[in-house]
């Protein structure tokens, strides 16, 4: 199995949403721009994605132009379309259609030499969980520490 190398994440997702689901799914390029994801000149800040009309479609993921390639004229957060299956899509839909789900792009990475994107099918959280997430953050961290302490007293 070959080894998938992570480009960008979206880590600001895991705090906005709850991800209930991740799908993958290929993504269609233009030009030079595989060449600026594999430089790692990409962003899914503020990326989403959209079902119009049985496709996929991704919104916001801003990739910069190539900057040693012939200079073409491409909008860096134009609209690309992503690619699944059709059970999926057709799974998608009906999820998506029920209250408070959003398609979430979570990270790009390169499989065998192909761009893939991970979707998670999310929902929003609310303020009170999002403090709740902290707070266990910090409660475990605590704990880990501590247990490193008392590992570092018993050898010395």
């Amino acid at each position: 199995m070959a080894e998938n190398k992570i480009v960008a994440q979206n880590k600001k997702a895991y705090h906005d949403y709850f991800i209930d689901e991740t799908y993958e799914a290929g993504l269609v390029l233009q030009g030079n721009e595989v060449k600026s994801i594999r430089a790692g000149k990409v962003s899914l800040k503020e990326s989403f994605a959209h079902i119009k009309n049985s496709e996929i479609f991704l919104h916001n993921m801003h990739i910069s132009p190539y900057s040693f390639g012939r200079q073409e004229e491409q909008d860096p957060r134009r609209t690309r379309k992503l690619l699944l299956r059709k059970m999926e899509i057709k799974r998608l839909i009906g999820k998506t259609k029920e209250k408070g789900y959003t398609l979430i792009p979570l990270k790009v990475y390169f499989s065998n030499n192909f761009v893939k994107i991970e979707l998670g099918l999310a929902r929003g959280k609310k303020l009170y969980d999002k403090r709740k997430t902290i707070a266990e953050k910090t409660a475990k961290r605590e704990v880990e520490r501590a247990l490193k302490e008392r590992l570092k007293g018993r050898n010395s």
